[in-house]
């Protein structure tokens, strides 16, 4: 009675390990799509986020678990993101990930609020093109990292549209620069240019912090380029690592 017993907790034991080894079910892979932000020269950028798909390379398109609602994007930057969707796909490429934004997208400039007209976005939703390999038994994981900066456009009659700026960038295979500047309070542009000459840039905030993301294993040339009178500051050789984030420090302007 006793042997028998035994067998029967070996049993248990190993059904349970079995169920806690992998998140998704077999034959599924477990996906999540999370935002984050370049900084801007505005108080509040607002997306109206209603929901995200994600088509594989056999065409089908899964919605996913959208949280939907409204983000303000500047509160996602220098490192900080947000999770907005998740779900489990079947097809392990994703070649294309929709989002479908509503009408209630707003900037706050000097106190004011203006509405953020994106009629491209709510009619057909914002594509963002993807080539990601999933694997099997890990969360696999996108970010998408918009450029506030570069994705408001003001108009001539003093209207603001959304033309939405998004890099995707896949965490597992790149590594981010950070740091901060002195005097904080500084306006600049802080520029990553790698070997092959392709420029990312992002802004410093206001308390003097910045963050790349999403760059390529290699060596970059990185710039701070303040307004006039500070003059840009260059360090060369900048080694960023996959998945690491090399930290550059205190700069002093």
């Amino acid at each position: 009675m006793k042997k028998i017993l035994l067998i029967a907790s070996f049993i248990v034991f190993g059904i349970t390990v079995n169920s806690c080894s992998s998140d998704s079910t077999p034959g599924t892979y477990a996906y999540n799509v999370r935002m984050t932000d370049a900084p801007g020269p505005y108080e509040k950028v607002n997306i109206d986020l209603k929901a995200v798909e994600v088509t594989g390379n056999n065409g089908q398109t899964v919605l996913l678990n959208t949280t939907a609602g409204i983000y303000n994007l500047l509160e996602f930057s220098n490192g900080l993101s947000t999770l907005i969707a998740t779900s489990e796909l079947s097809d392990a490429n994703v070649s294309q990930i929709r989002l479908i934004l509503g009408s209630n997208n707003t900037v706050v400039v000097g106190g004011v609020s203006y509405p953020l007209s994106t009629p491209s976005a709510e009619q057909s939703g914002l594509k963002l093109q993807v080539h990601q390999t999933l694997l099997a038994d890990i969360q696999n994981e996108i970010l998408l990292d918009f450029d506030a900066n570069a994705s408001i456009v003001k108009t001539g009659n003093g209207t603001y549209k959304l033309k939405p700026v998004v890099r995707t960038i896949v965490t597992a295979i790149t590594g981010n620069i950070k740091g901060s500047i002195t005097p904080i309070g500084t306006m600049a542009v802080v520029t990553a240019t790698s070997v092959d000459a392709v420029d990312y840039s992002s802004s410093v905030n206001e308390l003097g912090q910045f963050q790349i993301s999403g760059l390529l294993p290699g060596i970059y040339t990185f710039t701070i380029t303040p307004l006039l009178p500070l003059l840009p500051v260059t360090q060369t050789n900048v080694v960023v690592t996959a998945g690491v984030n090399t930290n550059l420090g205190v700069i002093a302007l």
